[in-house]
């Protein structure tokens, strides 16, 4: 069979997602066995990477937890070169290219591996797609990037540790997980590397408790509950409790007041108050419950708080030592020790949709002259776009013709448009371009800047080719985009000249392929 591959090298995990369930599964499973090894001081050799592979731990955004975890993992491959950059003098913080930084460390070893925390969102993901061009144009391995926190959107590394200490206190029994959320949903990347990773187990219960205003974000509610999850909401732990049906497995955030506004900066007692455990709320819970923490706890303000660190619901200092070992097995397994009985290959989703589609033409003659247009004239040669922002207000339809004919150019035409009322008292707009046929490239844009519009071509004053377009599947590679989200790695103020890309996923958002932010059609365009 082609393209088949056992091993791991030239993977990225950007975000949990980029391992498969099969492929999380074998990393738990290779990891109980080195953990049991260790404790019966066995040998340890089969998960040690044995070929001159660089290992380059940057920490561009400040950590100690996550970064000496993974300095302690990558120093047990003892044949790996280990390199640390230092956060606060390292030449990333010197305005230098990002791309040009790693695609230099990348012809240093036979194969590099590299561990990143970026206050940027999407940065590895960036760096997978432009690094590995650059490797294959020099005929270099094709490096591994892994994810150790970017800005609030993921932690997969994170994800990997806590699902595996999740499986010990289940016996590595998959079948089911009753999970609470506590703390800051809205910014917690760890908990929004459970949306996904959660779906390691074959029935999942989550129950979300966190006051309004640091909720975990729709668009990951929706994700779980697309992922068949049960999914309960909770404004605070007094509220779940009253509620009955307590999960056994219960995962705190702390507070992240270093990412909010001051419109919730000013409620921060409220706030911490839902979301920490209390002494009086012991007996309400049931024996057999585990606390886990992404851990450092706010030495001042825990979620989690000390006097609990002694009773035997005290998870989260196991799983923070599993952090390691998780680690070890996912090096392991990106410098090719470690190879599957299955196909690794990374499959490509080829996203295919008819998105502008050929319409019949009823009656050709005099192109889109219909009653209700005044003030225009049928043309005999050119291009009618119609049915611009249908259903929208006049201001909105407005706004809409100008949008597109900044971002199509159209200012320099002898052109006309206008808004009218249908018959069924519906307003839409229309812009009609004499002796001006748009490109299939600039339809396909239309379909990105106003999808839902009918583009007419007319030929000796007739109407001879009629286009319905929608929203296509992926929109990339125009100048004009850009991700709202200001911590984008693709944002033009980050200065790494990235063009914006968008996928549309099964709610008709455009998903940033970067930082997996949603957006409305209307919302991508940086006029």
């Amino acid at each position: 069979m082609e393209n088949v591959k056992h091993d791991f090298l030239g993977r990225t995990l950007a975000v949990i997602n980029d391992l498969s369930i099969q492929e999380q599964l074998f990393l738990y499973e290779k990891t109980k066995q080195l953990k049991k090894k260790w404790l019966e001081k066995q040998d340890l050799s089969e998960f040690m990477i044995n070929k001159n592979v660089g290992i380059y731990i940057v920490f561009i955004e400040p950590s100690t937890r996550t970064k000496e975890s993974f300095i302690n993992a990558a120093k047990f491959h003892k044949k790996a070169k280990v390199t640390i950059f230092d956060s606060n003098h390292s030449s990333f913080n010197k305005k230098e290219s990002y791309l040009d930084t790693f695609n230099m460390l990348t012809g240093y070893s036979d194969y590099s591996i590299f561990v990143i925390r970026s206050k940027l969102e999407g940065t590895c993901r960036y760096l997978e797609q432009s690094v590995s061009k650059f490797a294959l144009r020099n005929g270099l391995p094709i490096p591994s990037f892994i994810n150790a926190g970017d800005g609030k959107h993921e932690h997969p590394t994170q994800e990997l540790l806590d699902e595996f200490t999740f499986l010990e206190q289940n016996n590595f029994d998959n079948s089911f997980i009753h999970i609470a959320l506590v703390g800051d949903l809205l910014h917690g990347r760890t908990v929004h590397s459970k949306v996904n990773g959660l779906k390691i187990f074959k029935n999942v219960k989550v129950d979300l408790i966190a006051p309004q205003e640091i909720s975990m974000p729709s668009h990951y509610i929706s994700q779980m509950k697309e992922n068949g999850f049960e999914v309960r909401i909770f404004e605070s732990i007094d509220s779940y409790l009253k509620y009955g049906d307590v999960a056994n497995i219960w995962y705190f955030t702390r507070l992240q007041l270093e990412r909010m506004g001051e419109d919730i900066l000013e409620k921060e007692h409220i706030l911490r108050k839902a979301v920490t455990f209390q002494k009086s709320y012991l007996e309400k819970i049931p024996d057999n419950i585990k606390f886990y923490h992404p851990l450092p706890r706010h030495k001042l303000y825990p979620t989690i708080p000390t006097f609990l660190d002694d009773l035997p619901l005290n998870g989260w200092e196991r799983q923070a030592i599993n952090g390691y070992w998780t680690r070890i097995i996912l090096l392991s397994m990106f410098g090719g020790a470690l190879k599957a009985d299955f196909d690794t290959s990374k499959s490509v989703k080829e996203i295919k949709e008819d998105f502008v589609v050929k319409a019949p033409i009823v009656d050709g003659t005099h192109g889109v002259q219909k009653e209700g247009k005044r003030g225009i004239k049928p043309i005999e040669n050119g291009t009618v776009i119609d049915h611009i922002a249908k259903g929208k207000t006049e201001e909105e339809i407005y706004h809409m013709i100008m949008k597109i004919r900044k971002i199509l150019k159209l200012y320099d035409v002898d052109s006309a448009d206008g808004i009218f009322k249908s018959k069924d008292g519906v307003f839409k707009g229309y812009i009609s371009l004499p002796d001006r046929y748009l490109t299939k490239k600039e339809i396909k844009k239309l379909s990105a800047i106003s999808p839902n519009v009918t583009v007419n071509i007319i030929k000796n004053a007739r109407v001879t080719e009629k286009y319905r377009i929608t929203l296509p599947p992926r929109v990339y590679g125009f100048e004009e985009l850009r991700c709202k989200n200001e911590n984008c790695i693709s944002h033009p103020n980050n200065g790494e000249g990235i063009k914006g890309s968008f996928i549309k996923n099964k709610e008709g958002k455009l998903v940033c392929e970067f930082c997996e932010t949603p957006h409305t059609f209307e919302e991508i365009w940086n006029v």
